[in-house]
């Protein structure tokens, strides 16, 4: 087990992460309500960081649910949203779960955690090709919080605690380091890519 120093204390961590999707539209109130109990939160590691981007990524959520319409606020807040979902998956499997898939221990874990990212990032296709400023648009957005807010409290409780067990302290800060500059390296190209045209009548 990964010695637990903490790189901040767990609710500085927390502010610091809603802080920057606050930064979006500072106007917009972030009330992202409790979280799942972690005792992960702040360490100076892979997981650490990847509870940081789910703060931030609860924030953002949060945030879009109080927007009304097709409004500025709500179309920059969903644009980092759609950006961030996808840069963080995509450096998630590639710094973490492209090494926990090889251990049998924890290989059904890294291939759940990956199955739902596919149908997160089908979920946000979808919802850009569609009006924002419709109903639809909002019906389709609270299944996408819901299915993402169960994903990371799995992947919280679950699948990082397993995980855990299997890396070494080393693993875990070059884990880190591998997502910082994945991550980086994905936002920088990803795209809001709509799913289909969609004419929505609703």
């Amino acid at each position: 087990m990964a010695t637990k120093t903490k790189e901040k204390a767990p609710a500085k961590a927390k502010a610091d992460a809603i802080a920057k999707a606050k930064a979006i539209a500072p106007d917009v109130p972030a009330r992202i309500g409790t979280t799942p109990e972690t005792d992960l939160r702040g360490l100076p590691d892979i997981f650490g960081r990847l509870i940081e981007d789910h703060d931030r990524h609860r924030a953002l959520l949060a945030m879009i649910e109080v927007t009304e319409g097709k409004s500025a606020d709500r179309e920059a807040l969903f644009e980092e949203l759609v950006y961030e979902l996808k840069s963080h998956a995509a450096a998630e499997e590639q710094a973490l779960w492209s090494t926990v898939l090889r251990n049998p221990e924890t290989t059904e874990f890294a291939r759940h955690a990956v199955a739902e990212h596919k149908d997160i990032d089908k979920m946000l296709d979808d919802l850009t090709a569609r009006d924002m400023g419709k109903k639809k648009w909002m019906e389709r957005f609270a299944d996408l919080k819901h299915e993402y807010l169960h994903h990371i409290r799995e992947e919280e409780q679950e699948q990082f605690v397993e995980s855990e067990k299997i890396l070494t302290d080393a693993d875990r800060k070059h884990m880190r380091d591998v997502f910082e500059r994945r991550k980086t390296e994905e936002k920088a190209r990803a795209e809001l890519k709509p799913k289909l045209k969609i004419s929505d009548i609703a």
